[in-house]
């Protein structure tokens, strides 16, 4: 009698045993595949901004871009006397010059090199100046030009090369001063005469 009492506790013992490990087994899936779940959701969360990035990288250069290069020239390749108009009287072309720069003309692409009032602007951007504050906005750098007014008296004051995308339309350029803030601007180039063929 105590024999076959002692067996029927050693099967209950196993049968126990056998039934908690099979639930521990199924138990284990279930947390890995959770698991999986949740670093699966964060690597999506990491890959989300580099697309950004790099879409937004790539809509930066093409801004910059259109802007010089999506307009067909008129003229022929050459330098050209030509004036350039601002809507400011902050930014304009110094008195000495009389509202003209020197427009060149190379290979389709025209760029008018201006000479400044004096050395306020520190930088151009051929845009918006949303777009200038963005990372990776290629900024344009100014020369130092010398000046001689009809006085006389000469003068260091800073000249920019800027893409123009047309002649006798308006379009966007904007500046960057001593305060450290964008400003939009328009600006036009008109008036366009020969001066050397090339």
């Amino acid at each position: 009698m105590k024999k076959k009492l002692y067996l029927v506790i050693l099967v209950c013992a196993m049968a126990f045993s056998l039934v908690a490990c099979g639930n521990k087994t199924d138990a284990q899936p279930q947390e890995t595949a959770q698991e999986t779940e949740t670093v699966s959701e964060t690597v999506e969360e990491q890959e989300d901004p580099v697309e950004e990035t790099v879409e937004e990288t790539e809509t930066e250069k093409t801004a910059a871009q259109e802007l010089a290069e999506n307009t067909e020239c008129p003229l022929e390749d050459g330098i050209y006397k030509a004036k350039f108009t601002t809507d400011s009287s902050m930014f304009h072309v110094n008195e000495a010059n009389e509202d003209y720069g020197e427009l060149t003309v190379a290979n389709g692409k025209m760029t008018i090199h201006v000479t400044l009032a004096g050395k306020g602007i520190l930088n151009l951007y051929p845009g918006l100046a949303e777009d200038a504050e963005k990372e990776g906005a290629v900024l344009l750098q100014p020369t130092t030009d010398e000046v001689t007014y009809s006085d006389g008296t000469t003068d260091e004051v800073y000249g920019y090369d800027i893409p123009v995308p047309y002649l006798d339309e308006e379009f966007d350029v904007a500046l960057i001063g001593k305060k450290e803030v964008w400003y939009d601007h328009k600006v036009c180039v008109t008036d366009a005469e020969l001066l050397i063929q090339e």
